[in-house]
């Protein structure tokens, strides 16, 4: 009882500032329509990848995301390494990076996610082998300004290209591959920030694929479509607003054609991203695709005037793809929170995220006897150790043995005064 009223005293002085200091990050997802130099029907004549990076160039600098979230890049991280130095990293910008990436799967074309460096950091990468393509997952962090203190916001962008064509066996194959990807998610254990996306080729919400992945029976890990937009999409104007495929009208032998008139690409969000109760927040009236005015059911994206984007940017658009990006934004409230329990004049610091050990740097003007207890955050103290501290500074490394989540680590000195932190096990 006295370990739960002391952790009760701690966790109940926890403060925040009256008004949330929030940041924002744009995410943009979008097919490049092969980037490579080998694709069936596609060459440096109708598919130029000069011509590419610079429609691309254009399209990213009208934007202007924080991530950039791809579809059909060539599986040689070559290709990754150009779209850095030839359009993200120009007109004075450094600052973009890119994920690893896999093709396990096989095949020719891959997934790829580049990021702001000056926001975000990546954390960590897995993969999923699955019928055609893999299924990539980017966990990043954002880089708040309290970051060395433990203000670790996690967000894991999956990415996925989904087995295309209708009929029932390309939906069965494409069911498959969510169903793969809903057991990675479970068997990590982590409830938290995610956004998929991609080009999943679904025609209607009736798919199982895409019941699947909104309707998942452990609500936790089901997906929300932020534009709550289900329904016959597939050639049906009622969804002309929408719809992010086809940019051409006309047949190129490159890129398909028929005009505007299936929704294949999407960003889903988890319950967390959707309502923000993890310090990530989907802002989903931001949501759209780049271009579509409305206007242009089985029409090219740059046929007359485009009411949603300049000319410029629809002849872009045109040019660099046959679908059109994806844009949202991601809400971070990065407001510090004050977990102090009582003034102190010693300091604790803690390496977040943790893995398998933890590290704490102990810091103090006296040499001092600290106590250090690790509580759950339901108030359980889970252990219980007592360090002598060396002058200046006092390193411990403690073995974390515990499951994915949040915890509080409450260290008090030969005074009983009391520090508490927040500590993030992923």
């Amino acid at each position: 009882m006295k370990h739960s009223l002391l952790f009760l005293c701690a966790f109940g002085v926890l403060s925040f500032y009256a008004t949330a200091q929030t940041e924002t990050i744009r995410m943009m997802h979008y097919n490049l329509l092969y980037y490579t130099e080998h694709a069936i029907g596609c060459n440096q004549t109708n598919n130029n990848l000069n011509t590419k990076d610079a429609a691309l160039q254009t399209i990213i600098e009208y934007v202007m995301p924080d991530v950039l979230v791809v579809n059909e890049l060539g599986s040689n991280v070559s290709y990754a390494d150009r779209i850095v130095n030839n359009v993200l990293n120009t007109n004075g910008r450094t600052y973009f990076n890119h994920g690893p990436l896999t093709n396990y799967s096989g095949g020719d074309i891959a997934n790829m996610l580049f990021y702001n460096t000056e926001k975000l950091s990546l954390h960590s990468h897995f993969y999923i082998t699955t019928v055609n393509r893999d299924i990539n997952g980017y966990t990043m962090y954002y880089n708040t300004p309290n970051l060395a203190a433990g203000d670790t916001i996690f967000t894991t962008f999956l990415l996925a290209h989904l087995k295309a064509g209708t009929g029932s066996d390309n939906e069965q194959k494409r069911y498959s591959q969510v169903v793969q990807l809903m057991a990675k998610l479970e068997s990590i254990g982590t409830y938290g920030n995610y956004c998929f996306s991609g080009d999943f080729n679904f025609y209607e919400a009736a798919e199982d694929g895409y019941q699947y992945l909104i309707n998942y029976p452990n609500s936790l890990y089901k997906f929300y479509d932020p534009i709550n937009q289900a329904g016959k999409w597939n050639n049906n104007s009622a969804y002309r607003s929408i719809h992010t495929q086809s940019t051409h009208s006309d047949n190129n032998g490159c890129a398909s054609s028929g005009g505007l008139d299936d929704r294949f690409d999407f960003i889903l969000v988890s319950p967390p991203v959707y309502y923000g109760s993890r310090k990530v927040k989907c802002v989903c009236d931001s949501y759209h695709a780049v271009g579509n005015d409305g206007n242009h059911f089985n029409k090219s994206i740059n046929e007359g005037d485009n009411q949603d984007v300049p000319a410029y940017v629809a002849n872009a658009l045109y040019t660099m793809s046959d679908h059109l990006p994806l844009v949202m934004d991601l809400e971070i409230d990065i407001t510090p929170t004050s977990i102090n329990e009582y003034p102190v004049d010693f300091g604790v610091q803690v390496v977040n995220p943790v893995q398998n050990a933890l590290k704490i740097n102990l810091q103090s003007p006296n040499s001092q006897v600290f106590q250090v207890e690790l509580y759950s955050m339901e108030g359980k103290l889970l252990r219980q150790d007592t360090y002598p501290a060396q002058e200046g500074e006092t390193n411990i490394a403690m073995d974390f043995p515990y499951a994915s989540g949040l915890y509080l680590l409450k260290v008090s000195d030969a005074g009983q005064r009391n520090l508490v932190k927040k500590l993030i096990k992923y």
